[in-house]
């Protein structure tokens, strides 16, 4: 009878066995199911943090290139602007250096 009995024993000891490694196999397997899942979140949110790093940079450029435009008429009618003084400068002192020019030439120093 305890042959019978130690012969149950291990038949239970070799079924709890077996149900331990099928807990431990179902646990690994949910562990690198939910690793998995946490790297492809991860890679989704790291595509989606660059998609909107690359769509703000472009908004920079669209806006920088604008400015550039705007910056560009600015610069030519300063620039318009300072050319028609230098010529009102000039045609108020030209006479004098017309004169002052022709002064000196005509002049003979001794």
């Amino acid at each position: 009878m305890d042959n019978i009995r130690g012969q149950g024993g291990i038949q239970m000891l070799l079924t709890a066995e077996q149900e331990a490694q099928q807990i431990v196999s179902n646990a690994r397997n949910m562990k690198f199911s939910r690793l998995k899942q946490a790297k492809d979140e991860a890679e989704h949110d790291a595509t989606a943090f660059r998609n909107s790093l690359e769509s703000e940079y472009q908004r920079k450029v669209s806006e920088a290139s604008g400015n550039s435009g705007w910056n560009v008429k600015r610069l030519e009618e300063e620039t318009e602007a300072k050319i028609n003084s230098l010529k009102d400068a000039a045609s108020m002192v030209g006479s004098d250096v017309v004169s002052m020019l022709l002064n000196n030439v005509t002049t003979v120093r001794v």
